[in-house]
């Protein structure tokens, strides 16, 4: 049963992949030829920046195919009383691979990915650089991904996105080197990331232009400047994790394994080593939206941006903090209570910054000359769900409450409104703002509309269910659930959701492909009309900045990719 239903994903996707393909070459073909000559051997900050976005849609849907199989598995089919492995072909092995494969795809191809392109194509254009401080390393970090990516596809891994021990390290027949491939992946991913990281550091503060100091840097700048930070020291910890399960599956190393006598001194060092890499990495996955956010907001409500000290000082405490909680992942491990009381402080004093950056993007809103442009609305939309992900974490962060709910479907609520109603708008926020420059036409606003309402609608209803289950007690990282009426038809409404949300991304992908052979051209320099009040957001600079056609460094490029 295993063989032939593990890899419906990944025809599914192949199928899909060969005719849009056959499409393109069909109708396309000299433009393909064209186009891939001059991006397979680029070192332009601004067509990298474009190849890890697409990079990343291209897996955010493949990503999502494993989201909505899970979704269909545990709501459509146990919701309405029917068994998945007859149904579907879902057993528990195929279950726990799906359930892996779609959380280290969405985070490490494209959450990361997509951001990290925002951040090659904005940032020397923000602070007067020519190019990235290191372009070939900028390629090589982005040349990267595509291979690591097709290694995790084939890992069919199913030790669940953490990787926890002894479950990672222990051999499964059908699949005896899916781990393996999998922690190959993610060491690709983490040199990449690493690359990129210590590029984006160098280029920030070697290479501004005179004029570009630290308190006049736009807020995406900071943001990423703060986020490379992160990767820098979060990293080497998730790859030492990594090789210490590795070495134990392959060299009989029993570092993490029983045999060394202690297992849960094992499973619970891999815990620590992972959620010292993974906490700040929930912050790496959020930094750059704020970022985003933090441009296109501003320049829709034609002010400046409010509280620019604290915002760019909200950012850096973000970072602090973000070392300091990673043990509130394991507050019913059995630490010490003076541990636990620690933890549970540093993690509820994260509220702080994250409420001044609410706040401050609220007082922006206020008394602006407001432009409900479909970007507006992922902007109000990342603010609503940033906020809901925010409120339910300082639950958690209560060391009581967390007994009672860590382990729930309440988790896995908290974590999905911080990257599907947070980092996820911000990303539709940043794409439909950056269209209209990136292509030089624009996507059509009606459609634009539907994808917005479709995703905001998908989100809420997949989402906001899971509290509630949560709070009844359904465990979360189970293929199977027990048959009452409550979490049945919750589950039902939740995969309704995800269904809605699945939609919308199609009416996104057709929009974005079509409005780029198709679309009504961009006539003006300056997409989103008049510019911002001044060219940065934060004070004004002691000396004049480079500017883009007498635009705003801060929203548009100096030059965008053809």
């Amino acid at each position: 049963m295993y063989d032939l239903a593990g890899p419906i994903a990944e025809i599914a996707i192949l199928l899909v992949l060969a005719a849009f393909g056959l499409y393109v070459l069909r109708y396309h073909g000299e433009w393909f030829v064209r186009k891939a000559k001059v991006y397979l051997f680029t070192t332009d900050h601004k067509r990298i920046g474009l190849m890890y976005i697409t990079t990343g849609i291209i897996f955010f849907f493949i990503g999502g195919i494993y989201a909505v199989l899970i979704r269909t598995d545990l709501g459509i089919v146990q919701g309405l009383g029917l068994d998945p492995q007859t149904t579907l072909g879902i057993t528990p092995d195929v279950y726990s691979t799906l359930f892996t494969m779609h959380g280290v795809l969405m985070i490490f191809m494209f959450i990361m990915p997509v951001l990290a392109g925002f951040g090659n194509y904005l940032v020397p254009s923000m602070i007067g650089a020519k190019e990235m401080a290191l372009p070939r390393i900028n390629a090589i970090a982005f040349w990267m991904l595509p291979p690591a990516g097709v290694i995790l596809l084939l890992s069919n891994a199913y030790a669940g996105w953490t990787g926890y021990v002894p479950l990672s390290t222990q051999a499964y027949g059908p699949n005896p080197h899916g781990v393996d491939l999998w922690i190959t992946g993610l060491h690709i991913l983490s040199a990449s990331s690493m690359l990129g990281a210590i590029n984006f550091l160098v280029t920030i503060v070697k290479h501004r232009a005179p004029g570009v100091h630290y308190w006049n840097l736009p807020l995406f700048v900071w943001a990423t400047l703060v986020n490379s930070v992160l990767l820098i020291f979060a990293l080497p910890s998730l790859s030492i994790a990594l090789t210490m399960v590795l070495s134990d599956r392959n060299f009989g190393t029993h570092i993490l394994a029983a045999a060394n006598g202690t297992p849960l001194g094992g499973a619970l060092l891999y815990q620590n080593m992972f959620w010292f890499f993974a906490h700040p990495e929930v912050y790496v996955m959020v930094l750059p939206a704020f970022g985003i956010i933090s441009t296109v907001l501003p320049k829709l409500a034609r002010k400046d941006i409010f509280g620019y000290g604290a915002m760019a000082v909200s950012l850096g405490v973000f970072a602090v903090l973000s070392f300091a909680v990673w043990e509130h992942h394991m507050f019913v491990t059995g630490i010490s209570t003076d541990l636990r009381f620690v933890f549970m402080l540093s993690t509820m004093a994260i509220a702080v910054p994250s409420a001044v950056k609410t706040f401050n993007w609220v007082a922006t809103l206020w008394g602006g000359q407001i432009w409900m442009a479909v970007p507006m609305w992922f902007c109000v939309a990342f603010i609503t769900g940033f906020v809901i992900g925010g409120l339910s974490g300082l639950l958690l962060a209560s060391i009581p409450i967390d007994y009672l709910y860590h382990g729930t479907y309440f988790v896995v609520a908290h974590f999905h409104y911080i990257l599907l109603g947070g980092t996820l708008m911000g990303i539709f926020a940043g794409i439909y703002f950056y269209y209209p420059i990136w292509t030089k036409r624009w996507y059509s606003q009606a459609l634009g509309h539907v994808h917005f309402l479709l995703t905001y609608v998908g989100v809420n209803m997949l989402l906001f269910p899971m509290f509630i289950l949560g709070a009844e007690g359904l465990p979360r990282r189970v293929y199977t659930y027990l048959p009452t009426a409550n979490f049945q038809f919750w589950n039902f409404v939740s995969s309704i959701g995800a269904l809605i949300l699945g939609l919308g991304q199609l009416v996104f992908a057709f929009n974005m492909i079509y409005s780029y052979f198709a679309g009504r051209r961009v006539t003006t320099d300056d997409p989103w009309g008049e510019p911002a009040p001044t060219q940065m957001t934060g004070p004004r600079p002691s000396t004049p900045l480079p500017t883009s056609r007498g635009l705003p460094v801060s929203a548009v490029p100096a030059e965008s990719a053809p």
